[in-house]
């Protein structure tokens, strides 16, 4: 018995290798039938990534524009302005009949934007006229009686040779003519003083008239019919100052504020570039006309004028501007440098070369350029041709040859 027994515990100790074999290779299965289905993900990834396009922002290379263009040395911002605007007011007070201006209008010198009631200043007018008509009939009234007062002293100084009358009635005669000689001239200087008088009055009838004091065009209306204007600020808002305002435009010009510590790169008479922020792809040749000594210590800037070379209607006042001050080249009739203007943004670093990626068929191309002077914020490249698309601002990821799409942004 005891021999059976042991036996027996051996055999229960055995391991049965036909069950555990089976087992183990379950997990084997799911492993590689894991890493199949990773690999045909991954090449379906691959494959829709391969076919996405990458949005980008393209940017056109330019020609390098013929020499007698300079580098710009100096960019500011600032506004266009007026040297010459006025905002136009009645010279005395009154009530408005007629405006006869709108915005936008072109005026000229002299021409009548509005007038006043002037139903007081011609009465003051007509009074000032009568009474020097009446000072003028006076005066003829007094020369008649010195004309006779003259003849009465004549007869009589003859008459006291004859001993016919004493020499007190000549004296008295005499007395008489210089008398009303004084008088004439006392009226004389009446009638001039009812000219002024005229004068005076047809000045306050003048001043409801309100004129254009140069030639300009209508930038503001102020003021309506049946509103009172005045020189002076009345209380209570219900007294206009002004009819309205009045630039010059061919007085327009540029002032810009620039940094005092980049103040010795502008002089006066210096070349410039004005491109407005309404149109950026207009470039307005102008130069520097002064330089305001002032400087403004809050913003630690200094005041620059600059002339606006070439007159257009779309330049109005208080537009933004950015300036760009140039320098002059050495030579006027040098040639270009060659190669092409790129944004600095799109050249990138590949393989330590400098490269951009072209953009042909909605592919980018990475081509290796040879940089050269940069231009604000462009830079002459070698490489490519005018007229080339680069990408703007290339994304680390994009390789060469991969699908891009053009933003709307893009220019």
């Amino acid at each position: 018995m005891g021999v059976m027994e042991n036996s027996d515990l051996l055999r229960e100790l055995r391991i049965d290798r036909s069950a555990v074999e089976p087992s183990s290779r379950r997990p084997l299965w799911f492993a590689l039938a894991a890493v199949v289905l990773l690999a045909v993900a991954g090449g379906v990834w691959f494959v829709m990534a391969g076919s996405r396009a990458v949005p980008v922002q393209a940017a056109v290379a330019q020609a390098m524009p013929a020499t007698g263009t300079s580098a710009s040395v100096l960019d500011a911002t600032g506004y266009v302005t007026a040297r010459r605007s006025a905002t136009v007011s009645a010279q005395i007070t009154g009530t408005l009949t007629a405006v006869l201006i709108e915005e936008g209008d072109h005026v000229e010198d002299g021409q009548v934007l509005a007038r006043l009631d002037d139903t007081a200043q011609r009465a003051q007018l007509a009074q000032a006229e009568a009474q020097l008509h009446a000072a003028q009939a006076t005066l003829v009234q007094w020369q008649s009686q010195l004309e006779q007062a003259r003849r009465d002293w004549k007869r009589a100084d003859d008459m006291v040779g004859r001993k016919l009358v004493s020499q007190q009635a000549v004296e008295q005669a005499h007395t008489q003519v210089e008398t009303l000689a004084a008088q004439v001239a006392t009226q004389r200087k009446m009638i001039e003083l009812g000219e002024a008088s005229v004068s005076a009055a047809q000045v306050q009838l003048g001043y409801c008239t309100v004129r254009a004091p140069f030639t300009g065009v209508v930038i503001a209306k102020a003021a309506q019919v049946g509103e009172i204007v005045s020189p002076l600020s009345a209380g209570g808002g219900f007294t206009r100052t002004g009819v309205g305002t009045i630039v010059d435009m061919d007085s327009l010009e540029i002032e810009v504020d620039v940094t005092e510590s980049y103040i010795n790169r502008v002089q006066p008479k210096q070349p410039a570039q004005a491109i407005l922020d309404a149109y950026p792809d207009w470039k307005i040749p102008a130069h520097v006309i002064a330089i305001i000594p002032t400087a403004d210590r809050g913003k630690a800037t200094v005041k620059v004028r600059v002339a606006i070379e070439q007159k257009d209607s779309r330049i109005l006042p208080d537009m933004g501007v950015r300036v760009s001050f140039l320098e002059e080249g050495k030579k006027a009739d040098a040639p270009p440098p060659k190669g092409v203007l790129v944004p600095v943004a799109a050249i990138v670093q590949r393989a330590g070369k400098s490269a951009v990626f072209a953009i042909e068929n909605d592919r980018a191309r990475l081509t290796a350029v040879t940089p050269g002077p940069t231009y604000n914020d462009l830079r002459l490249v070698e490489g490519i041709g005018p007229g080339t698309k680069v990408v703007r601002q290339p994304p680390a990821e994009l390789a060469d040859g991969a699908k891009v799409e053009i933003g709307s942004a893009a220019k």
